[in-house]
Formats: C-alpha cells, sequence, structure tokens
C-alpha cells in the first residue's frame, strides 16, 4: 500500500523515533507489512531511501536501495537495504560533500558533509542481526536515513549561508504549497 508521505513541518519529522521493540507480540508481523508499505511508497515516489518517520511512524525502520543508480555508480547494484534499529558503530573522519535531496523536502537540494565510511548495526527484514562496513553514496543514503530517526533533516546539515537561502522554500514546505507527484502530509 502507498502511504502519504510527510513533508518539512510535520511534527513527526523532528521526533527521535522509537526503538523497535522485536520482543513484542505481534511486532514482526507490523513491521514487515510497514516495510512492505514503505517499498511500495518510496517507488512510487521514485526515492532511494525512506524512514519510517517519514510515512508518519515514529519507529527507527529505514529502507534504502541504490540499485537504480548503479548505471552511474556500479558500487551499488545490489544494495537493497531493510534496517530496523540501526546504529552507527564507527565513522571515518575522511569526509565527503554530496548534493542532497529529500521526499520530505520535495524541490529542495543542498551540499550536505558526511563521513565517507561507517560501519553500522541493524535488524535486517528477516529480523536478523547484521554489521556492515559502507561507504561513498552507499554510507551517504543510510547515515541521510538515519538522520530522520533522530529527528534531523539533511537541511539541518547545511552550511549557514545556505540555510538561510532555503528558508523561503522550507516555509513555502510547511505552508502547503509543495505540490510532488506523490501523496503528502504536511
Amino acid at each position: 500500500m502507498i502511504l502519504p508521505i510527510y513533508v518539512y513541518g510535520a511534527e513527526v519529522l523532528r521526533e527521535k523515533a522509537k526503538i523497535v521493540e522485536l520482543d513484542r507480540p505481534g511486532v514482526k508481523e507490523e513491521i514487515t507489512t510497514l516495510l512492505k508499505n514503505m517499498w511500495d511508497t518510496m517507488h512510487n515516489a521514485d526515492g532511494v531511501g525512506l524512514a519510517a518517520p517519514q510515512v508518519g511512524k515514529s519507529l527507527r525502520v529505514i529502507i534504502v536501495d541504490g540499485s537504480m543508480l548503479s548505471h552511474d555508480m556500479p558500487e551499488l547494484e545490489g544494495f537493497k537495504r531493510a534496517m530496523i534499529n540501526p546504529v552507527i558503530l564507527e565513522e571515518s573522519t575522511e569526509v565527503i560533500d554530496f548534493n542532497e535531496g529529500c521526499l520530505s523536502i520535495p524541490d529542495v537540494n543542498a551540499v550536505v558533509e558526511r563521513p565517507k565510511v561507517i560501519k553500522i548495526s541493524y535488524i535486517d527484514e528477516n529480523f536478523n542481526q547484521k554489521e556492515e562496513r559502507l561507504d561513498d553514496f552507499a554510507c551517504r543514503m543510510v547515515q541521510h536515513e538515519i538522520d530522520h530517526l533522530e529527528g534531523i533533516l539533511f537541511t539541518d546539515r547545511a552550511a549557514p549561508i545556505r540555510k538561510k537561502m532555503l528558508q523561503s522554500k522550507l516555509n513555502g514546505i510547511k505552508a502547503g504549497k509543495a505540490r510532488p507527484d506523490y501523496k503528502i502530509v504536511k
């Protein structure tokens, strides 16, 4: 099922998401359904990543799919992950800049500096514990989505002058002026 995407100004985007308690009865079924709906929603909106808060669920769940970018970035071939309760264990001191966008902030981009490499721990869609080292764009995608779990938007990480330049666009989104090609909630 395609869910509406919450956009800039929605309170859920600024909350610290709750840890998924996998030992609670019925939660695995709930998460499996949520993940399916998130995949449908993300692909419908032509995104490469989505966090549960972006669909109104304050839970520590993210998905990323870099496979559609693999023609330009061959290292992303087959890079598709669902991550429950992800935790960054290590990050490199080497950083890289990249122009980011977000389904929750339509038609806005800003250069963001992030660590080039991270080591991450998470539970996958089959409820198995995983640890993985990610670099370059895969690393960036995951960091962007984990930021959503902390109530951080990519625009928060932009240079101060860029933040000022974006403010009128952000205010427009908050006021309901955004008109992306997918269903949204403000």
